[in-house]
């Protein structure tokens, strides 16, 4: 029996303890392990981005995507996870969400783009649960431009699937009045979409890049954006230069030259003057709503 107790007490001390002080992610995530992801031998790691670009969908923020990651203190993911708005992703859990993300210094902060997350409702919520600290980057441009883009998309697209498509006056106007069903005129009501954030979010969470401006002079509002993030500065006027070709600015870093997608800038199909007349004076009140919440102008139409 004196045998039998002092090999159970042997087996106690030997059985091994885990830290106290090291901590879990919600679904099990451990850094040791990593479920595939974990610690790469150069002393890279993938971790939860603490920047999210959360739209807003034909805003440019592909754009401000590649011009952030000029930055040596931001890696940035190359693909729209979707993880907050997609159920699929979602119920993966944080662990899948990290193993989207690329892998990064100790010293860089990870930053994520998807457009849609700005017009779902659950995401806000959802963002807070994982980070109430993350901060939030928001790039809008003219509702009614935005609203011509996001149908020149589904145009071409269309277009290449050889499918049929509507004119956008039949989108856009239904018994002579503006048509609220339209998905892609919803998206442009920035004021309903802001209140939902702002529930979770305080305004100084979420940063407001003005899309239009970034297209015509790029560096102001990337140093703002650095401001906002607390980075160095470090992205200067020689990382821009205006491409003639494709009218819009492209990215000079480290010799190397790159621009947008050829799927960025395409010219938008004629609409009826007075069917755009009649989507500039409808947008007149949401956009005073807009500014009101979040203490800004903006030169829209």
């Amino acid at each position: 029996m004196a045998a039998l107790l002092l090999g159970l007490l042997l087996l106690v001390l030997q059985t091994p303890t885990v830290p106290s002080s090291v901590a879990l992610d919600p679904d099990g995530w451990h850094p040791s392990t990593g479920n595939g992801t974990g610690v790469h031998p150069d002393g890279t790691a993938q971790q939860l981005p603490r920047i999210i670009i959360i739209g807003v969908r034909k805003g440019g923020t592909r754009a401000l995507i590649e011009m952030l990651s000029l930055h040596s203190a931001v890696a940035a993911a190359q693909n729209e996870v979707h993880f907050f708005d997609w159920e699929s992703h979602f119920q993966k859990g944080l662990s899948w969400y990290r193993s989207q993300m690329p892998f990064a210094f100790p010293h860089q902060s990870t930053v994520e783009k998807t457009p849609a997350y700005f017009t779902s409702a659950k995401v806000p919520a959802r963002i807070h649960q994982m980070d109430p600290g993350a901060k939030l980057l928001l790039i809008l441009r003219d509702p009614t431009e935005r609203v011509l883009s996001d149908y020149t998309q589904v145009f071409y697209n269309r277009l290449q699937k050889h499918k049929r498509y509507q004119p956008i006056e039949a989108l856009l106007v239904k018994d002579g009045e503006i048509n609220l069903g339209y998905k892609a005129l919803n998206r442009s009501l920035y004021h309903v979409h802001m209140q939902n954030w702002l529930r979770y979010f305080p305004l100084e969470s979420v940063h407001v890049v003005d899309g239009d401006r970034l297209i015509r002079d790029p560096l102001p509002e990337m140093q703002e954006v650095e401001r906002f993030l607390g980075l160095e500065p470090q992205i200067s006027a020689s990382n821009f230069y205006f491409n003639k070709t494709k009218g819009f600015y492209c990215l000079r870093e480290h010799g190397r030259e790159r621009c947008l997608h050829d799927s960025k800038g395409r010219a938008h199909p004629g609409v009826a003057p007075v069917v755009l007349q009649k989507l500039y004076h409808f947008f007149q009140e949401p956009n005073r709503k807009f500014f009101e919440l979040v203490g800004r102008t903006f030169n829209w139409k």
